[in-house]
């Protein structure tokens, strides 16, 4: 029986997400994307390429019911024809740029709740059942949680409370959860991955900060200006070439511009 990679993806309908999904569309994988509006381009594309694509219409703002839903929808896979699994929380806000009260609770906690909460419900939901796998049906293939992260996450930023707390934690629930893994016989591989700076609809947003609650705005407008961001496809490419790595989750938080590592085809 030939047996396919799983690949749970978030936020897959633009920027980064869908450029990511495109790239995993393939006869040997089983991809299952997970966003508010799914783009209805990559239905099409999936069968062309004899590919098994799921998308889900899913508010990651809700992120216990997604995961409730994740759930259900993992139990009735069938371990044995899986070759490995994965978890790619990519889905993220960008609330108001400027500072942390000039914008309203509800956009703070939906930030919260896209950018951390539901990686966190989703990432327990797909351990749990994969652990089920493993202990009830002797399944062994690789199981991997990659967080997509970002440079702000490690460093402060005016302006940028929300955004820098959301993947500050994203970065810290992925090293404690590498150790409870690390503890297990075939625990999960966890890695918080900053992917670079990236040509997408969140830099526009942030060329267009009001720069009396945002000083780094020139710095993005530089970046825009000398053709320093990477094309999402480029990006992409350089993502799932870690994924990829033999000696992913080590370290657990990364940066695709780390000098010190060497990604496989990036």
């Amino acid at each position: 029986m030939e047996r396919r990679h799983l690949t749970i993806l978030t936020g897959a309908s633009r920027g980064l997400g869908r450029a990511m999904a495109e790239q995993l569309l393939a006869p040997e994988r089983l991809l299952l994307t997970m966003e508010r509006r799914p783009d209805t381009a990559l239905a099409p594309l999936a069968a062309q390429r004899g590919a098994h694509l799921e998308q889900w219409s899913q508010d990651l703002s809700e992120p216990a019911e997604a995961a409730e839903r994740l759930t259900r929808w993992l139990l009735t896979l069938h371990p044995a024809t899986l070759a490995s699994a994965t978890l790619i929380n990519n889905a993220a806000l960008l609330p108001t740029i400027g500072p942390l009260q000039a914008g309203s609770g509800e956009e703070l906690s939906r930030a919260l709740r896209v950018g951390l909460e539901a990686p966190m419900h989703l990432t327990a939901a797909f351990l749990r059942v994969s652990d089920r796998w493993v202990q009830a049906h002797g399944w062994d293939g690789p199981r991997r949680v990659l967080n997509i992260s970002s440079g702000l996450g490690r460093y402060p930023m005016a302006g940028q409370a929300i955004y820098c707390a959301v993947k500050a934690g994203l970065d810290h629930f992925s090293r404690c959860t590498a150790l409870d893994e690390a503890r297990r016989p075939h625990g999960a591989r966890i890695v918080s991955l900053a992917p670079g700076v990236i040509d997408t609809d969140m830099q526009v947003q942030m060329r267009a900060g009001d720069p009396a609650g945002f000083p780094d705005r020139e710095r993005f407008l530089r970046l825009h200006a000398q053709g320093q961001l990477t094309p999402a496809r480029e990006a992409a490419q350089r993502v799932l070439a870690w994924l990829a790595r033999p000696d992913f989750g080590d370290p657990c938080v990364a940066d695709v511009r780390d000098a010190t590592q060497t990604i496989p085809g990036g």
